[in-house]
C-alpha cells in the first residue's frame, strides 16, 4: 500500500516524536515501504550543528539509529532553509514530492492559541499535499 514513507523530524525535539517513530516503523514493516527522515535546519549556527555539515552528521546518526531500531534501512535527507519559519512547510512538501511519498508521518502537538493564528506545519502539510499526511498527536 505504502511504498515509501517520509518523517519529518525536529532533532531538537526528538522527545516528542516518539508516537509518530513507532506508527512509521510499524508502517514500514508492515508494507515493506522504503523510510526516509527530512530534517530541516537553518543555514546559520544553531543548537544541532553550527555548520551545515554538522547538521547533516547529527541526521544520518539520527538515521542510522532508526535503522538499527527498524531493522531496515533508514536514508537521512537534510535540508538547509534560509529562513526556516518561512520555508519549513513548502520544503517538506518539495521534498516529499520529490522521493515520491506514498505517506507522509508527521508528529504534531496539542493545538493552542497560536495555531489560530499561524497554523501548524503538520495542518499545512495534510491540507495541501498530493500525497496521504498521518499527523501523530
Amino acid at each position: 500500500m505504502f511504498k515509501t514513507i517520509v518523517i519529518p523530524v525536529d532533532l531538537g525535539h526528538v522527545d516528542r516524536l516518539e508516537k509518530a517513530l513507532s506508527v512509521a516503523g510499524d508502517l514500514a514493516a508492515q508494507y515493506d515501504s522504503a523510510v526516509h527522515v527530512v530534517g530541516v535546519a537553518p543555514e546559520t549556527p544553531h543548537a544541532l550543528g553550527h555548520t551545515p555539515a554538522e547538521y547533516k552528521a547529527a541526521l544520518e546518526k539520527f538515521a542510522a539509529d532508526l535503522s538499527d531500531r527498524y531493522g531496515r534501512p533508514v536514508t537521512p535527507h537534510p535540508v538547509i532553509a534560509t529562513d526556516l519559519r518561512i520555508d519549513l512547510d513548502a520544503l517538506l512538501m518539495k521534498v516529499s514530492d520529490e522521493l515520491s511519498a506514498d505517506l507522509v508521518v508527521m508528529a504534531s502537538h496539542v493545538p493552542g492559541f497560536a495555531e489560530y493564528i499561524f497554523g501548524s506545519n503538520a495542518g499545512t502539510l495534510a491540507s495541501h499535499a498530493k500525497m496521504s499526511v498521518f499527523v501523530v498527536r
